[in-house]
């Protein structure tokens, strides 16, 4: 997405600094200075049946185990694409456009509560097709369970060990790094609470979405959840009764990455590709830049508005 744009003073690792925003998007961090205290909750359904009919069709083409969660994933990257404000994070109180798309997600081997979690973190290009997503997915899932414990787990491991009171000090750095954009790369890169959104599937257990805090700790600014199928019985066009199959998700956004408006075309646009995936099997013609991230483009399309 920004793979020809240079570093500069201000930028992270992990993200450069939005430098076109108004005033108050300016401000606003510095009053709502948790992820908590920004914290905005919604709800949203779609309708099933164009999206099972797109889940057949992959497994048979050969995708094994391709699902609904990979429509929701696919869906969101694909947007991401289409609108990269919903790909900010915000850091040390500023607001930073992330330089790649990075999903987190808590996954078991098994579905058995003697089971233990682990934490997922996949890497997705804004390019990428249904097909793409799925591989990635589940590459970075045979990965985690492949033998031994993935990078996050050894990190919690060896955190376990340390005294409480030093494991306190510890995060306390961690944090303040991270403020400063100087935590290490290869810590962000297994942090399940650095990356471009946290997804979770209430539908393997079957029950509802839950809204699901955001963390203080890191960047992530949007957490989705999905549940399980329902079965709704409405009113067809012609007044007959049909039976309809609905997933519900909710998002628990940070509303100071970007405005009620954005988020709300973004998620129209999440949607829309939820009702037709096919969209999902062609590349994006065009993947846009986050509008706002240089100064001097912000200056130059505010003078071409007021010269129409």
């Amino acid at each position: 997405m920004y793979e020809n744009r240079k570093r500069k003073l201000g930028d992270r690792a992990d993200g450069f600094k939005v430098r076109g925003l108004d005033p108050y998007d300016y401000v606003s961090p510095y009053i709502m200075v948790e992820r908590n205290d920004a914290t905005n909750f919604f709800c949203d359904k779609f309708e099933t049946t164009q999206a099972e009919k797109y889940v057949k069709e992959k497994r048979d083409q050969g995708l094994k185990n391709f699902g609904i969660m990979h429509v929701i994933l696919a869906a969101y990257v694909r947007t991401v694409s289409q609108k990269p404000y919903l790909n900010r994070f915000l850091s040390g109180q500023k607001i930073f456009a992330r330089k790649n798309i990075q999903v987190n997600m808590a996954v078991k081997e098994e579905l058995s509560s003697d089971n233990t979690n682990t934490v997922i973190k996949a890497t997705f290009k804004p390019e990428d097709t249904a097909t793409d997503v799925y591989e990635c997915f589940t590459n970075t899932y045979n990965e985690a369970f492949s033998g031994g414990e993935n990078a996050f787990d050894g990190v919690a491991r060896i955190l376990n060990y340390v005294p409480g009171l030093i494991k306190k000090f510890i995060v306390w750095i961690l944090k303040m790094l991270d403020y400063f954009g100087l935590l290490p790369g290869g810590l962000t890169q297994v942090s399940p609470f650095h990356g471009s959104m946290f997804i979770t599937s209430m539908g393997s257990l079957g029950i509802p979405p839950i809204y699901h805090h955001l963390y203080n700790f890191g960047n992530v600014p949007v957490f989705i959840a999905f549940g399980t199928k329902r079965h709704v019985c409405e009113l067809d066009l012609e007044g007959n009764p049909v039976r309809r199959r609905y997933i519900d998700f909710t998002v628990v956004t940070d509303e100071r990455i970007c405005d009620g408006f954005a988020y709300a075309s973004a998620f129209k646009t999440f949607r829309r590709y939820l009702n037709n995936p096919w969209l999902l099997d062609v590349a994006p013609e065009e993947i846009f830049e986050d509008p706002d991230i240089d100064k001097k483009k912000r200056v130059k399309k505010k003078k071409e508005k007021k010269s129409k």
